[in-house]
Order: C-alpha cells, then sequence, then structure tokens
C-alpha cells in the first residue's frame, strides 16, 4: 500500500559506533501501516553526501545489519540507511523475503531522500538484498546507481538451491514455485529489468555457495540483452564471504564506482 507518510522517520536514538568520525543512530520510520526499523548512519563531518541504500541479506536473526558494516560505508563519504525489514528488532509485521516487506526498502529510499544533507542516491544489496535493491532500482529510476553483492537474482534459483531455506520459502511464499510460479516471478527482478535506469555493478565470489554465481550470470546476460549498463566483477577464488582485507578493498572500490555513476 503507498502511504504518503512512507519513510516518515518517527524515533530515533543514538547507537554506539565503532568509527568516532561517523554517528550512529536507530530510526523507527513509517512503511506503508507499519512501524518499522533501520539504522542510520552520518559522517560527521558537516557538508552534502550521496545517500546509500544498504539492503542486507537473510531472513530474521540471520544477516542481520552490522553497525560495523554500516560504519564502514559511511566512513567512505555516503549517509548510509540500512532497513532491518518488518517484524525485525522491534519492527511491526513480518519478513516475506522481498515480498510485501519491499515496501520496508522503498519506503527507506523516501527517508533518505528526504535528509537535507543527501544529494543523490544509490542502491547496495548484499545477498537477499540483491533482489531488494534491483526491485528499489526499478521502482525509483532516479536512483544513480546499483550494486548487488552476492546478490539473489531469481528466486526459483535459490528454491532448487537452497534446500535449507525451502521450508521457510514454502512457509513465507505459500508454496513451491512449481505450484506458484508467479508468485517466485513476482519476487524475481529479471522479470522487471527493462524499467531500470540506473547503471549496475554486479560482485560475485564464483565459488559461493549460498546463493551460486548463476544468480549473477542471469542477470548479466538479462542487462546486456537490454543494453543496459553494467559492470561485472567476479572473484574466482572467494565464496559468499570475502576475506577481511579483500573486503575492504571492494568495498573502497565499489564506493569509488558509484560515486562515478554519480558525477555524470
Amino acid at each position: 500500500m503507498n502511504n504518503d507518510n512512507n519513510g516518515k522517520i518517527l524515533e530515533s536514538y543514538r547507537f554506539p559506533s565503532p568509527n568516532p568520525k561517523v554517528e550512529l543512530r536507530v530510526i523507527t520510520y513509517q512503511s506503508g501501516s507499519l512501524r518499522v526499523k533501520g539504522m542510520l548512519a552520518e559522517p560527521i563531518e558537516e557538508g552534502l553526501y550521496d545517500g546509500l541504500l544498504y539492503l542486507r541479506g537473510g531472513i530474521k536473526n540471520v544477516g542481520k545489519v552490522r553497525p560495523a558494516r554500516i560504519a564502514q560505508f559511511a566512513a567512505e563519504g555516503f549517509i548510509v540507511f540500512a532497513p532491518f525489514y518488518r517484524g525485525n528488532q522491534g519492527g511491526e509485521g513480518n519478513e516475506d523475503f522481498a515480498g510485501e516487506d519491499r515496501e520496508d526498502a522503498f519506503s527507506a529510499f523516501s527517508l533518505l531522500h528526504s535528509l537535507p544533507r543527501v544529494r543523490q542516491l544509490h542502491i547496495f544489496g548484499f545477498s537477499r538484498g540483491g533482489v531488494m535493491a534491483l526491485m528499489t532500482g526499478i521502482n525509483f529510476p532516479e536512483a544513480a546507481s546499483v550494486v548487488t553483492w552476492g546478490g539473489v537474482s531469481d528466486m526459483s534459483l535459490t528454491y532448487m538451491e537452497r534446500l535449507d531455506l525451502r521450508k521457510m520459502m514454502k512457509r513465507v511464499i505459500g508454496g513451491t514455485p512449481e505450484k506458484y510460479p508467479e508468485r517466485y516471478q513476482e519476487r524475481t527482478p529479471l522479470y522487471q529489468l527493462e524499467q531500470l535506469t540506473a547503471p549496475v555493478l554486479i560482485i560475485h565470489g564464483v565459488n559461493d555457495h549460498n546463493v551460486s554465481v548463476e544468480h549473477s550470470y542471469r542477470l548479466e546476460r538479462r542487462l546486456r540483452g537490454l543494453n543496459k549498463e553494467v559492470e561485472c566483477w567476479y572473484f574466482d577464488e572467494f565464496t559468499h564471504y570475502f576475506p577481511p582485507a579483500v573486503n575492504r578493498k571492494v568495498v573502497e572500490d565499489a564506493t569509488k564506482w558509484m560515486k562515478r555513476q554519480g558525477k555524470r
């Protein structure tokens, strides 16, 4: 449901920051009829910054937003907002794996947009957040760029690959891809990429067993087929999680890439 108050900040309190140059706040904001929570990270130094919508992976307590990760992106010169998604960490409602909880990402985009120090907006999705990022980019053509890292692009493929997630997916989505193909398609951005205008950066470890690299190959093929702008960084030796030093370097490179898109 659309709501004029989507993205409106309802409550906010300071949260201890791991970085002295970054301030963290836990925010309660409006998403449809729900009060949802997320974390905002802002560089303390005055000035205008690009906004970054950080869309986490996992579900419930798996893949929770980590303050250090959000602060890491803010330290690269972004105002970052990371929704926890509905039903998590005191937020209302129930997360439903890129179904109605997409509205939490859309409302978070509006929240960032409303902040006076934010210039243009970039969207970043990790793992299941990849679907959320692409859907948000499709919904907001004004986004300056979309980055998907180890990102899901095809929900049926996730069902096929992740035996450990099938029970959760059947519960949340209502059944299997065979039984409800349209419900899985609805959660799969590959079918709506015609509407995406932002340039896309795809980052993926080829040895990823959580989200196979096939998700990124499918996304890349579809974007190229539509003559969309896409850049791909595939890392042959890595899984879903990169070693800390490499991770820092890739974050640095990805944020530089985003800023370049924004300047055009």
